[in-house]
């Protein structure tokens, strides 16, 4: 409505679009300066007038305008002012736009009749000589003063708050004094709307009074003043805001999801739902169903390499967390508080104060604690309360120590830890902490889901394939059908999303296969690890093995397979891998390195042979203990414990062979032939050899044999007694 009426009045108005305060300034301006430039100014606007009636080309009429910056500059120079709040560039505009345009100064119908009537009562009380009197000697601004004063003082009823804007309009055309010099423009600046809708203090019942001049002047105000200003605002509260987003490094908090990241089937069918179920309970579900006694704690143990960061991260995006990643390392065993000032160097100091930022921050946050296995229990105690119903924690942010109640809040509290580390004694968890926790292994087969566990070695290293890349970019039942092909050697019944030459299908299956054999070693060297790691040392028969299986592991070894290897090949890529890994192992490298050719049956008889040297050297090492062997008191304790382990041994012997003789006892075919054959050669002995096979009557076993054989005075019984049973 308002554009409807505000269209016409712009496409007439002329130069009446510039207010009256303009207006007036300009022939204020103009009429007392008083300079050389005037009038070659004159003399080019004139001209710029007759380019314009010959149909030239309009020159450019914008502030760049060398002759209204010419117009600027002496306006700005001058004391000449009626308003000084009107903007000098529009002063310059206007007056540029009225010397090109031929005519006189433009005068509004209002203006007009404002001196009319301002002529009318000085004639009617006879003031007209006293009024040209008092300014005959003035010039410039104070005639110019002088004449709106006598407009406010005898204007009589023309003072109505429709007129009071063309006072100074009036004022300076009086000023000029020759009527023929203006320019009446008869236009009504005016309308009445009626219908608009909503609220605003200009709109009184739906009606609106519209002024053009008055519209243009606050729309000219708001784009010149309110927008740059609040774009300034706006660039000022930018920088505020990423100054403060730099000194609390928030971008460090934003999940950053890996691009090699891989839903597979593991993580869909397994890991994601157990997750699920723990924030449901730590954070709530959406629906009137949700828990209100929210508690609980997500452990995620593992070796390292298994993806835990990235899982949860993930996890963060998906849901709009905030991801607060607490560095388990960094904060170190010495650390017991959650006061950063009590942190005894800067790394952990930082920690702990990201810490309490997030629960200063308290909603839509993931609390992830990292590496638990380098934090104090004692550190780990102050989470108890966090995890139970309470929902409460102490903190200390900026000095002042606070109780922080997130009972409601949208927190779910996530450690992570790795419990096979080379001193396994470090990874303590307070038991009501664990109590209070959903533990889960993603470094070992879950429950009835082998099969999917030994999937992810696949999917999750597909991307670092430079073959197989191409298949997980395009689908993933195609990854699908490809291990289906693999493992039965038929494409019977197997179609592809996507398009592929059987060439491209048949690189996939070779790369797949040799994938296969990749991902049995990784396998048998994870589950090695994990077997070793949990065994205490003190129970030990052979070194501890290090070397690690994990999804690292598979994906560089993958990214180095390609279909034209061989299995030959693949084989000793592998090798390759696990020999340059030992070396990080350094004194451990050696014995690593056989027993992961023993699991895959390459040693030589040389290696055998110092497998088991190394194994004998190692439990006696460990009878010694840290002594050494130059300690003689060491030196006889570890001969009494042989000696006495021989003992166990002899007594374990005498008991089994006990346990053995006091059960019944049967002779099988194969004994009573040898029994016949050490008769048969004792035959042949030149003595005299009584054998006696004497039987219980209750067994029915007749004396076999008697042979008595004379060719020396001695005399040799074998009296073999059978036990009492009818079945031997």
């Amino acid at each position: 409505l308002i554009l409807q009426a505000l269209l016409p009045i712009h496409a007439n108005i002329g130069l009446l679009k510039y207010p009256p305060s303009v207006r007036a300034t300009a022939i204020l301006f103009w009429h007392t300066w008083d300079s050389p430039r005037k009038s070659i100014l004159t003399q080019q606007l004139t001209a710029i007038h007759a380019m314009k009636q010959s149909g030239g080309n309009d020159p450019l009429e914008n502030q760049e305008s060398p002759h209204i910056q010419t117009l600027i500059t002496a306006l700005e120079n001058s004391p000449q002012s009626t308003d000084h709040a009107t903007p000098i560039t529009r002063v310059a505009q206007y007056l540029f736009d009225q010397l090109t345009s031929g005519k006189n100064f433009v005068i509004s119908p209002e203006a007009n009749t404002l001196i009319t009537q301002f002529n009318k009562n000085l004639t009617a009380k006879r003031s007209q000589k006293t009024y040209e009197e008092s300014i005959a000697t003035l010039t410039g601004t104070a005639k110019y003063q002088t004449i709106l004063d006598w407009l406010n003082t005898r204007g009589g009823d023309l003072q109505s708050p429709n007129l009071s804007p063309y006072l100074p309009e009036a004022a300076a055309h009086l000023l000029l004094g020759d009527i023929k010099k203006r320019d009446i423009h008869q236009i009504d600046v005016t309308a009445e709307l009626s219908g608009l809708l909503g609220s605003h203090p200009v709109i009184t019942e739906g009606n609106y009074h519209l002024h053009y001049n008055h519209f243009m002047d606050k729309l000219d105000h708001f784009e010149s003043h309110d927008v740059p200003t609040f774009q300034a605002y706006q660039r000022h509260k930018q920088e505020l805001t990423e100054a403060k987003r730099a000194d609390m490094r928030l971008h460090s908090f934003l999940p950053r999801v890996m691009s090699s990241f891989v839903r597979n089937k593991l993580l869909n069918d397994v890991y994601l739902p157990m997750i699920g179920d723990n924030l449901a309970k730590q954070m709530g579900t959406a629906g009137t169903d949700t828990r209100t006694d929210r508690m609980g704690l997500l452990l995620l143990i593992s070796p390292p390499g298994y993806g835990k960061t990235t899982l949860m991260e993930y996890v963060a995006n998906r849901l709009g967390l905030t991801f607060m990643k607490i560095n388990g390392p960094a904060i170190g065993h010495a650390v017991t508080s959650l006061d950063p000032a009590e942190a005894p160097n800067a790394s952990a100091r930082e920690e702990i104060e990201k810490l309490n930022l997030a629960l200063e921050m308290g909603d839509n946050i993931m609390l992830y604690l990292d590496d638990i296995q380098h934090c104090n229990p004692e550190f780990l105690q102050k989470f108890i309360s966090l995890c139970d119903a309470q929902r409460k924690i102490e903190g200390v942010y900026k000095g002042n120590a606070k109780t922080y109640d997130l009972r409601g809040k949208k927190i779910a509290v996530v450690m992570a830890g790795n419990p096979y580390t080379e001193s396994g004694g470090k990874f303590q968890i307070p038991d009501m902490l664990a109590n209070r926790a959903d533990t889960y292994n993603l470094g070992d087969i879950i429950g009835g889901h082998e099969e999917s566990f030994k999937a992810s070695y696949i999917e999750n290293s597909l991307t670092s394939n430079p073959v197989l890349s191409k298949l997980a970019s395009r689908s993933q039942k195609d990854v699908y059908a490809v291990m289906q092909i693999a493992t039965s050697d038929s494409q019977e019944g197997i179609e592809f999303e996507s398009n592929y030459t059987p060439a491209e299908i048949e690189e996939f299956v070779k790369t797949m296969r040799h994938l296969y054999t990749v991902r049995d070693t990784i396998l048998a060297v994870n589950l090695q690890y994990i077997q070793s790691a949990a065994q205490e040392d003190a129970y030990r028969t052979e070194p501890p093995f290090k070397l690690q299986g994990s999804y690292r592991n598979m994906n560089r070894i993958a990214e180095k397979v390609l279909p034209l290897m061989t299995h030959d090949e693949v084989r000793d890529l592998i090798i390759n891998h696990y020999e340059n890994e030992s070396q990080t192992l350094t004194t451990g490298a050696e014995a690593n390195l056989l027993k992961f050719k023993e699991m895959e049956n390459l040693l030589t008889e040389e290696e055998k042979q110092r497998w088991e040297q190394i194994k004998k050297d190692f439990n006696k090492n460990k009878l010694l203990g840290g002594a050494g062997e130059n300690d003689p008191v060491a030196r006889v304790v570890a001969q009494l414990t042989q000696f006495n382990d021989g003992l166990e041994a002899i007594k374990d012997g005498i008991t089994t062979a006990g346990n053995n003789y006091a059960q019944p006892q049967s002779l099988a075919e194969t004994t009573i032939t040898h029994l016949e054959k050490i008769i048969a050669n004792l035959r042949a002995v030149p003595v005299e050899v009584d054998i006696n096979l004497i039987a219980d009557q209750s067994d029915g076993i007749e004396d076999l044999e008697k042979v008595s054989r004379k060719k020396e005075p001695s005399k040799i019984s074998i009296n073999p007694k059978v036990r009492q049973n009818p079945q031997q």
